[in-house]
């Protein structure tokens, strides 16, 4: 099965640990570790819900995958939306990338915690209520779901990004997940 991934850093893969926007190493981001399975990263440093949907069609059709994963609204939150806000967005553009007659997975992130880059409640606060929102959400559109934000993600010290555990542990629910649906 070819899967193609649109999200953000955490699906880039980005290690905070750099200060230029590294990456870790293949074999730790989840991406990489889903068996049995061809995988397009499309994930990007900062990526919020997009309001211009067109670089997402135009992936999806040149990629042609049969299933796409959509996992954003991290970067909404940190940039002061609310739940409802990013849920608003993300259902227009699951509207426009459903129109192409692909299975669907959104996604809720995991809940942010408390790190160096997030201090305050309310951000943290927000992240808990997406994933009940987004599952209303795929509901809604026909799309399957899932909610990161139970998964136990292990985070870096910034509060955001998965550590390399994380990411084993992202990528275990994502394989049981796909074997559980038979994708």
């Amino acid at each position: 099965m070819k899967i193609l991934c649109l999200g953000d850093s955490n699906t880039y893969g980005y290690d905070p640990r750099s200060y230029i926007g590294s990456r870790y190493p293949e074999g730790v981001r989840w991406t990489s570790r889903l068996e049995g399975h061809e995988v397009i990263n499309c994930g990007l440093n900062g990526m919020t819900v997009p309001r211009n949907h067109a670089r997402a069609i135009g992936l999806i059709r040149s990629n042609e995958p049969d299933l796409v994963v959509v996992m954003l609204g991290t970067n909404d939150l940190t940039g002061g939306l609310s739940a409802e806000q990013i849920a608003e967005r993300m259902e227009a553009f699951l509207d426009s990338i459903s129109s192409l007659g692909r299975t669907v997975l959104l996604i809720a992130p995991p809940v942010l915690q408390y790190g160096e880059w997030v201090m305050d409640d309310d951000i943290i606060e927000e992240s808990g209520r997406l994933g009940d929102i987004y599952r209303e959400l795929a509901e809604r559109k026909g799309c399957l779901f899932a909610d990161a934000g139970k998964w136990g993600i292990e985070m870096a010290f910034d509060g955001v990004h998965f550590s390399p555990e994380g990411h084993s542990v992202f990528a275990e629910h994502m394989n049981n997940l796909l074997q559980e649906n038979q994708l």
